[in-house]
């Protein structure tokens, strides 16, 4: 049983990280309460900001102590939900955004060492000073934080080539319910030595332990990269291209995402410097990248015998290759401004799903299609990852319906697609988490078995229960 904070126990937990990183104000709090997309809202008596792992420790064990709420938070840019605090003003927020250092590079042996509160694009660039690659991608990189990357595994535009965030991590440094450190930060490619218990902290959204540090794979920067934009007449096409384009490039295929019209023209609508990609308007588009060890000349020329050969077997309508560093970025804008463009069309519907990559098509086909039955008028903008069968099957609701009317078909909405995902032996979250969004689905995708486990592991690392109560897991 949790305890509501009384203010004197609230006192104590200021004390801790000292006046400054203790946030109380209603204006103050507002950022670490509410996420991006408005959805989620939660209360807050106190945000504390720690600086070190000493001070983390610190909370931990007084909030295992007194059976109080903490709600981890790295650069809340989350989309499920896991990482506000409900609306009872009982759980505390523990934000990470104070603890950024890249605490070591060491570009011999490919290994990054880097605080949680890290925020992506600065990882990338101190990979990239020491003529290195930390290949992890998002949309949000600019904002989001390497403690959330690792605590909802975070997927992203090159998991063809590189992997999941489970893939890029080395080692972990964790305290523990209990105020507990373990120190994992082992920079080791093989290490045979029981359980591998990193991997019970990168997905687990900090529900069994909070993410302080993190050691984490580098690779060679690609000498060279290439960038093409596809026209398509439908989502088999982009399969067939992406086909060719795997067996031709190899692991130099380090990018392949699938798009629809409608998307790119929410996104010319409303994301500046944005602008038609190809000169052929098409239902679908592909936006292709290769990246080479040589050069930019040897990525360009393997992606132009791929479009050529792509021609010649009627599977692409046109295609534009970015003729400079500037225009792969104008291309790459495209795919990462669909989820903002749709705001301005009023509600979204969102799904973050995977099928076998084979089945992508057949997939889009009858979920295009039952929605469109089921509410007409909506404006489907499926999107994403092709190449590893990750579709953010996104919805937008019909021109001038009510936009809250419209969202409160979430659940039923949500009841179809993820039917639809079933069959085709796909999963309900693919790369954005579980949370709040998702926690009642979990069980009937997961089954009574892994429940049970997932179960057992909390209650073994967390017994009282004080960490992302009521995320992922119900308390």
């Amino acid at each position: 049983m949790l305890n509501r904070p009384t203010p004197e126990l609230l006192a104590r937990f200021a004390a801790l990280v000292g006046p400054a990183a203790a946030l109380t104000d209603p204006e103050a709090t507002k950022p670490y309460r509410m996420e991006w997309r408005d959805k989620y809202l939660g209360e807050t008596p106190l945000v504390l900001r720690p600086g070190s792992v000493a001070e983390v420790s610190a909370i931990l064990a007084l909030a295992n102590e007194t059976r109080t709420a903490i709600v981890p938070q790295s650069g809340n840019t989350g989309l499920v939900g896991g990482q506000v605090p409900d609306g009872s003003g009982s759980e505390i927020v523990l934000s990470l955004d104070r603890m950024t250092r890249i605490r070591a590079v060491d570009p011999e042996g490919y290994s990054l060492t880097a605080e949680a509160g890290a925020i992506l694009a600065d990882v990338q660039n101190a990979a990239e000073a020491a003529d290195r690659l930390f290949p992890l991608s998002l949309g949000s990189e600019g904002s989001c934080r390497i403690g959330g990357n690792i605590s909802t595994n975070a997927g992203g535009t090159a998991v063809l080539a590189y992997g999941n965030t489970r893939d890029l991590v080395l080692g972990l440094e964790v305290v523990l319910a209990d105020g507990r450190v373990w120190e994992g930060l082992g920079a080791l490619r093989k290490d045979n030595t029981g359980y591998d218990l990193k991997q019970l902290f990168i997905g687990g959204e900090g529900t069994l332990g909070i993410v302080t540090a993190a050691v984490l794979k580098l690779y060679p920067r690609p000498k060279g990269q290439a960038v093409a934009f596809a026209a398509l007449a439908d989502p088999a096409a982009a399969l067939a291209l992406f086909n060719l384009a795997r067996d031709r490039a190899g692991h130099d295929l380090t990018g392949f995402e699938l798009m629809p019209r409608i998307g790119v023209d929410f996104v010319l609508r409303h994301i500046p410097g944005s602008r038609e990609p190809v000169g052929t308007t098409a239902p679908w588009y592909a936006l292709v990248e290769i990246s080479s060890g040589h050069s930019d000349e040897a990525a360009r020329s393997a992606i132009e015998d791929i479009l050529a050969t792509a021609f010649e077997d009627g599977v692409v309508a046109d295609a534009s290759i970015a003729q400079s560093l500037a225009e792969r970025s104008t291309f790459w804008r495209m795919r990462h401004g669909m989820s903002e463009a749709q705001k301005p069309e009023g509600g979204s519907i969102k799904h973050d799903v995977s099928v076998p990559v084979a089945s992508v098509p057949a997939f889009l086909d009858e979920a295009i299609a039952a929605i469109e039955a089921f509410v007409p008028g909506c404006r489907p903008v499926p999107f994403g990852h092709l190449g590893d069968g990750n579709i953010h099957f996104n919805i937008s609701q019909p021109v001038g319906a009510d936009k809250q009317a419209f969202l409160d078909r979430w659940d039923e909405v949500n009841a179809l697609i993820h039917g639809i995902v079933a069959r085709y032996h796909g999963s309900i979250s693919a790369e954005h988490g579980i949370g709040r969004l998702k926690r009642d689905l979990l069980p009937a995708a997961k089954g009574p078995v892994a429940m049970a486990m997932m179960q057992s592991i909390k209650q073994a690392l967390d017994p009282n229960g004080i960490l992302n109560p009521g995320k992922m897991l119900r308390p």
